[in-house]
């Protein structure tokens, strides 16, 4: 069995935080979803566990962070390709996301961070290939992606 990842994320409102990660293309799993929480499948290895506030409280003793002013976690997301990263940044602002910092674009690599309707950070990239295989200074003293 591979390694499955269940990322927990604090939210407020559930049906608008349903929503909008539907929004995304990704689906909920109804046998894990009831009014205290929603397991939204990225993949068939990854899943977000958003968590109403309080429900999210039982699951530890230390502070829940508020994720619009403290950074608790970068959560980064692969896509295919540049042009996906655009398109879901796309969805994500015009389904109400906010852009978390402008997009970069290094030549090998781009990200482009979005926050949730809560403020949780999606960070959605994009990495050459070659550059992901031999690292970001081999790809680019070989002149990868126009150096």
């Amino acid at each position: 069995m591979s390694t499955m990842i269940f990322v927990n994320l604090p939210v407020t409102d559930l049906d608008r935080s349903k929503a909008f990660y539907e929004a995304l293309g990704w689906s909920i799993n109804p046998m894990f979803t009831d009014e205290n929480a929603a397991c939204v499948v990225i993949s068939d290895t990854i899943m977000l566990m958003i968590l109403r506030r309080d429900f999210f409280q039982t699951f530890t003793s230390k502070e829940v962070a508020d994720p619009r002013t403290t950074a608790q976690a970068l959560i980064a997301l692969s896509r295919d390709s540049r042009e996906a990263v655009a398109e879901i940044a796309a969805t994500a602002l015009a389904s109400g996301g906010s852009e978390s910092r402008p997009a970069q674009d290094y030549g090998f690599m781009v990200q482009h961070a979005i926050e949730d309707p809560d403020g949780n950070v999606l960070e959605f990239m994009w990495m050459d290939p070659h550059a992901a295989e031999q690292g970001p200074d081999a790809f680019l003293a070989e002149g990868g992606a126009d150096s």
